[in-house]
């Protein structure tokens, strides 16, 4: 038995509330609402393995860190129709919420998911599609129009080509990082739209900061983004070959300068539900061999040497071994790369001109390309997909939307993407406080309203 006492300051005190209030469900309840109650509470719900917390119209989540059994198909049924007081809290009540209201008050509705990196935002945000994608496709089946194909298999739905989004997205848009294995490097919009009857119209998906610094630089403890490792995995043997990948992974300076694996996370494994995600997403095969390409040839690039001439300002390749691999990847004359590179056409008045460039700063062209293809890669990919996701033949009357921010982070020294991140994100809270506290005004007057003439 050990004892310890501890002299604390009257103004370090915190009220406690009563036992009755224990592993509470809604932090709003308590009597004496402070620091130390609120994560008291969180904590030991936490332990109770109860991640999801109400705080009036908040939805507090902890990241568990690990996969559990409250997403399944027979939970969201649980919560369909239900009201959010009828039920434990949890992300799928919420989301129904949002569901409902849209169909009760024919308004269009939106839900922020916000957080630090690392909190889970990315994986909660999978979820809410994947509620709504199992709400529509519940509505499909009451109106008797689940579609099958000539050989009796059930076809593939506008529902699931919005949930096999995710791995492509995340594939070309996630990374680990010294707090997240599974990061997105990326902040996205996401509509889904609606009928009337409360079945899934369309789905669009807007994008914005891409760090595409990655692609030529990880920071230790970090990695490149998840395709890159992927391709090189043994789930396809037949694709390094065709994109010439003759070297260990280590040994391709522009993915391997930090650490090359996650634990946790087989890359074989997810390659193929990122190459089965194109095909149902209807990406065809030359669309995917060519998108394996441009990364093939980023690797290539990133090894690809230059010396200075003696006695000169100009730069020359030492050795096209890399250059002529990185030009049949981009389909395209090494001679030509290579030129681009040391001798860049430039417009001098009216004039086109061949420029010189000395070894560091065809150094920085070569990383400067090889980040704005990638950004491009990116923006092609979320624009094909959001092109498959724009069915015709329902209504399109109202849109749920769901936003997934970069989450704040905290560095040493800040680059340019960080503070950008964290400059939205602070733009982006703020506004969203004083919505909620508006919100949470008008809500708890009427209660207040109701309760008194009752």
């Amino acid at each position: 038995l050990y004892v310890f006492q501890r002299t604390l300051k009257a103004e370090l005190i915190s009220q406690m509330n009563p036992p009755k209030f224990e592993k509470t469900e809604d932090m709003s309840n308590l009597t004496f609402l402070n620091d130390a109650s609120v994560l008291h509470n969180l904590r030991a719900r936490y332990s109770a393995m109860l991640i999801y917390t109400y705080s009036g119209l908040f939805c507090v989540v902890i990241n568990p860190y690990k996969r559990l059994p409250i997403y399944t198909d027979s939970v969201a049924q649980m919560f369909m129709g239900k009201r959010k007081s009828e039920m434990p809290p949890h992300l799928f009540a919420v989301s129904d919420e949002a569901y409902r209201s849209m169909l009760q008050n024919h308004e269009n509705q939106s839900m922020l998911i916000t957080g630090e990196s690392g909190a889970g935002k990315t994986e909660n945000t999978k979820k809410v599609i994947s509620y709504f994608a199992f709400v529509g496709a519940s509505q499909q089946a009451e109106v008797g129009k689940v579609a099958t194909s000539t050989d009796g298999k059930k076809k593939v739905t506008l529902e699931d080509q919005i949930v096999q989004t995710n791995p492509v997205l995340e594939a070309f848009g996630n990374a680990r990082t010294v707090r997240n294995n599974n990061s997105s490097r990326f902040g996205k919009f996401i509509r889904i739209h609606f009928s009337k009857h409360g079945r899934v119209a369309s789905c669009d998906i807007e994008h914005y900061l891409l760090e595409k610094s990655r692609v030529i630089r990880q920071a230790p403890g970090e990695r490149c983004y998840h395709i890159f490792y992927q391709m090189t995995s043994d789930y396809k043997p037949e694709l390094k070959p065709m994109l010439l990948l003759d070297k260990p992974l280590r040994e391709y300076w522009f993915v391997a300068q930090a650490e090359l694996t996650v634990d946790g996370m087989n890359d074989a494994e997810e390659f193929k539900l990122t190459d089965e995600a194109f095909d149902i997403l209807h990406f065809t095969t030359e669309e995917k061999i060519n998108c394996y390409k441009l990364m093939a040839a980023h690797m290539h690039i990133g090894n690809m040497k230059f010396k200075q001439r003696p006695r000169e300002e100009q730069a020359e390749a030492d050795g096209t071994d890399e250059a002529e691999k990185a030009a049949e990847m981009y389909g395209v004359i090494a001679e030509e790369l290579l030129k681009a590179f040391t001798r860049p056409r430039v417009k001098v008045g009216t004039e086109w001109v061949n420029k010189g460039q000395n070894v560091e700063q065809v150094n920085w062209a070569v990383g400067a390309m090889g980040k704005a293809i990638y950004g491009r890669v990116f923006n092609w990919l979320v624009k094909k997909c959001n092109n498959t996701l724009d069915q015709k033949g329902i209504a399109r009357d109202y849109f749920i939307g769901v936003l997934d921010i970069a989450g704040f982070e905290i560095f040493d020294v800040s680059t340019p993407y960080s503070y950008s991140c964290n400059s939205r994100l602070f733009i982006i809270h703020s506004y969203s406080q004083l919505l909620i506290i508006h919100h949470t005004g008008i809500h708890y007057s009427c209660e207040y309203s109701t309760q008194l003439f009752t």
